[in-house]
C-alpha cells in the first residue's frame, strides 16, 4: 500500500493512459502492475471506449475530415418477392364459376391421343409402301398406254417428219430441173411415193436403235424408246409406207424410180444403220442416202438418169459433209455413249478437214451445172456469195474446232440448200433454148 501511494496519479493524454514510473521505484515494478490492472478492471476501458475517443477527437480538431452521412438506398427486392409483397398488399378475390369441361376425362384423351398415333403411323407406313411401289413401277419397262388422239403424232416422230419433208423437197426439186414439161399427176405421185419410202426406212430406223437410242439425250425421248408404241406396231406402219411407196412409184411413175426407192430402204437400214456402230464409212454411206432422191425427182420426169440427175446428186452428197459433221460435233458425247462410230469421235481432225473440203465442192459442182447444160452461167455467180459463205464457215470450223463454230456451220447449211436449190430453179434453161440447141447439132 505504501508503494501504491508513492506513486504518481496515472495522466490521460488524448484517450492513452500512461503511468508515470520514478526511476527509484524499479524495483516496486510487480505492485505497480498490479495496480494498473486493478484500475483497468475497475474503469472497464474497452475498445468501444477508444472508438469513441477517436471520434471525438477528428471532430473537435478536424473538422473537415468529418464524414457525412449518406441517405440509404431502399434495398433492392428480387422479383419472386416483390411480386409477393405486391400480392399481399393488393389481393384481390374473385368467384371462379364452375365451367363444365371440354376435354373428355384423362383416360378418354389418351384412348383418343394414342388411336390418332396409331392412324399417322399408318398413314406414314402407306406413303412410303406407296412411294416404294411407284419406285419400283418406274424403274421397271412397261408399255405406256396408247390413245387414239396420240397416235398421228407419235406416228410422224417414228417417221421423222421433219426429215421425211427435207427429201420430198429435193425430190421435187430434181422433178422441177428435170428439161421435160412439167407434170402435176406424176409430180404428186414421186412426192407421195417418196415421202412414204422415206417414212419406212426412219421407222426400221428407229427399230433397230432402240437400245442405242436409249443412251441418248438427243433420242431417249423416241417413241419405241419410251414405249408409247410396241415394236410391232412400228414394223405394221413401216411395211404400210414402203409397199405402197414402192408399188406407187413403180407403177404409178416408172419402174427405174421405184428401184432406186427400194435401193434407198435397203442401203439406209440394212447398211448404214449397222455401220454407224461399226466404221466412219457410214457417213459416206449416209451422204450416197441423201443424194437418192433428188436422183428419183429427176429419174421420175425423164425415166433416164441424165448427167443432171447425178449433177443434182452430187450437190446433195457434198452439202450432207459440212451440215452432218458439223451436228454430230456438238453431240459428240451422245454418240460415244450410244456406241456409234462416227468421224466427229474417233477422228475429229479428219471431221474438220472433210467438212471444209465439201464445202469448196459446192463452188465447183455450181460451176459445172452450165457446163452440163442444166442452168445458165449466171447460176454459178448468184450463187458464189451463199457458197463462199458457207466455205468461210467451214473454214472457222476447222481452225477453233468449237461448238460454236460448228453451230454456225450448221444452221448456215440450212438454209444455204434450200436457198442453193432456188436459185438453181430460177437459172434453169428453157425447153425451148434446149430444143435450138439440138437443132443446130442436128
Amino acid at each position: 500500500m505504501s508503494a501504491a501511494r508513492r506513486c504518481g496519479p496515472p495522466r490521460a493524454l488524448t484517450g492513452l493512459f500512461v503511468w508515470h514510473l520514478p526511476k527509484p521505484a524499479v524495483r516496486q515494478m510487480p505492485c505497480k502492475f498490479m495496480h494498473c490492472c486493478g484500475v483497468v478492471n475497475k474503469r472497464w476501458i474497452t475498445f468501444q471506449h477508444l472508438n469513441f475517443l477517436k471520434r471525438m477527437y477528428v471532430t473537435q480538431y478536424n473538422k473537415d475530415l468529418s464524414q457525412q452521412a449518406k441517405p440509404k438506398s431502399d434495398p433492392v427486392a428480387p422479383p419472386f418477392l416483390e411480386k409477393k409483397h405486391l400480392g399481399q398488399e393488393k389481393t384481390v378475390i374473385r368467384e371462379i364459376r364452375p365451367v363444365s369441361p371440354l376435354h373428355p376425362p384423362s383416360s378418354e384423351t389418351l384412348n383418343r391421343n394414342e388411336f390418332k398415333a396409331v392412324n399417322s403411323a399408318a398413314v406414314v407406313e402407306d406413303l412410303a409402301t406407296a412411294v416404294r411401289a411407284e419406285s419400283k413401277e418406274e424403274k421397271q419397262w412397261k408399255e405406256m398406254k396408247l390413245q387414239l388422239d396420240d397416235l398421228p403424232g407419235i406416228l410422224a416422230r417414228l417417221s421423222k417428219i421433219k426429215l421425211t419433208a427435207l427429201v420430198v423437197s429435193t425430190a421435187s426439186a430434181g422433178f422441177a430441173m428435170a428439161p421435160v414439161p412439167f407434170d402435176l399427176t406424176c409430180f404428186l405421185l414421186t412426192s407421195i411415193g417418196t415421202g412414204l419410202a422415206s417414212c419406212a426406212a426412219n421407222s426400221i430406223n428407229q427399230f433397230f436403235e432402240v437400245p442405242f437410242d436409249s443412251n441418248m439425250n438427243r433420242t431417249k425421248n423416241r417413241p419405241l424408246v419410251r414405249g408409247q408404241i410396241s415394236p410391232l406396231l412400228a414394223v405394221s406402219f413401216a411395211a404400210s409406207c414402203a409397199v405402197p411407196g414402192i408399188a406407187l412409184l413403180t407403177l404409178g411413175v416408172n419402174p427405174l424410180t421405184g428401184a432406186l426407192g427400194a435401193f434407198n430402204i435397203f442401203l439406209y437400214t440394212c447398211c448404214y444403220t449397222p455401220m454407224k456402230r461399226m466404221s466412219i464409212i457410214n457417213t459416206w454411206v449416209g451422204a450416197v442416202v441423201g443424194a437418192i432422191p433428188p436422183i428419183m425427182g429427176w429419174t421420175a420426169a425423164t425415166g433416164s438418169l441424165d448427167a443432171g440427175a447425178l449433177l443434182l446428186g452430187g450437190i446433195l452428197y457434198s452439202w450432207q459433209f459440212p451440215h452432218f459433221n458439223a451436228l454430230s460435233w456438238g453431240l459428240r458425247e451422245d454418240y460415244s455413249r450410244g456406241g456409234y462410230c462416227m468421224m466427229s469421235v474417233t477422228h475429229p481432225a479428219m471431221c474438220r478437214r472433210v467438212a471444209v473440203r465439201h464445202c469448196l465442192a459446192l463452188i465447183g459442182l455450181s460451176t459445172m451445172a452450165p457446163i452440163l447444160d442444166v442452168t445458165t452461167w449466171n447460176f454459178p455467180l448468184i450463187s458464189l456469195p451463199i457458197n463462199l459463205y458457207i466455205s468461210y464457215l467451214g473454214f472457222r470450223f476447222y481452225r477453233d474446232a468449237d461448238r460454236s463454230s460448228s453451230r454456225k456451220l450448221f444452221f448456215c447449211s440450212l438454209w444455204h440448200l434450200p436457198m442453193l436449190l432456188l436459185l438453181m430453179l430460177t437459172c434453169k434453161k428453157s425447153l425451148l433454148e434446149k430444143e435450138d440447141k439440138s437443132e443446130l447439132f442436128s
